[in-house]
């Protein structure tokens, strides 16, 4: 795996890198602390671990609203206390890192977009690939194949730090498993990534085997481990 160093760095904060890059015209806060719109998504980042950038965080968060940060060290809670958050582990991640081709997908899929919103929300329920809010979709380019008419799968993109774009939203009706239909996504979408000439890119839980296999069988490996952290207001 030849990353280079910059793009290291930027994997490692991969929201922080994501609001400051490719996804800045999303971005809400300021040079401190930013976040996703509260209809897109959750995730949250700070530019360092100063009182100060704990302080503009909490500004961006209404009464009661979570967050998520995704980071290379766990969040130190003494930090977030002093500006009246309350800082909650969750399992930890683990990025995988494209490396090298896949072989293309070989079956019929669309490329979804807004009409097809609703759809995308309900397949997302499901199947649970992480949040996926009303206007999630927003995000990148959303691949999908239909079964009968019905929306049987799909995956898409979320982050886009610096030199990278992730794959998010794999997923698959219940009533449709066992037909390969991640697998031809995933080529296709990690295909489109490498087109453009950036680095493709997931986050997966560790219990999550099954999606594990699937992604090193195309050519993932691990990268790293990354924390969650749930943020709020106390």
């Amino acid at each position: 795996m030849s990353l280079s160093p910059a793009l290291h760095a930027s994997l490692d904060r991969p929201v922080w890198s994501a609001l400051e890059g490719g996804h800045r015209h999303l971005a809400r806060g300021g040079p401190l602390a930013r976040r996703y719109p509260r209809e897109i998504g959750p995730f949250a980042a700070l530019a360092d671990d100063s009182p100060a950038a704990w302080e503009a965080l909490a500004a961006l968060l209404e009464p009661g609203e979570a967050a998520m940060l995704v980071t290379p060290e766990a969040p130190r809670q003494a930090a977030a206390q002093r500006a009246g958050l309350v800082l909650t582990p969750l399992d930890p991640v683990l990025q995988m890192v494209a490396t090298r081709t896949p072989g293309p997908g070989t079956l019929p899929f669309t490329v979804l977009g807004q009409a097809d919103a609703g759809e995308m929300r309900l397949l997302a329920g499901l199947t649970n690939p992480g949040p996926f809010a009303e206007r999630t979709h927003e995000l990148g380019e959303f691949l999908g194949i239909r079964d009968g008419g019905r929306l049987a799968a799909m995956a898409g993109e979320r982050m886009r730090p610096h030199g990278a774009v992730e794959v998010s939203a794999v997923c698959v009706h219940p009533e449709h498993r066992g037909k390969a239909y991640a697998r031809h996504l995933m080529a296709e979408r990690t295909l489109r990534i490498m087109a453009g000439g950036l680095q493709p890119f997931l986050h997966v839980y560790p219990s999550n085997l099954g999606a594990i296999a699937l992604y090193e069988s195309l050519g993932y490996v691990l990268r790293r481990q990354l924390h969650l952290t749930r943020v709020m207001p106390a």
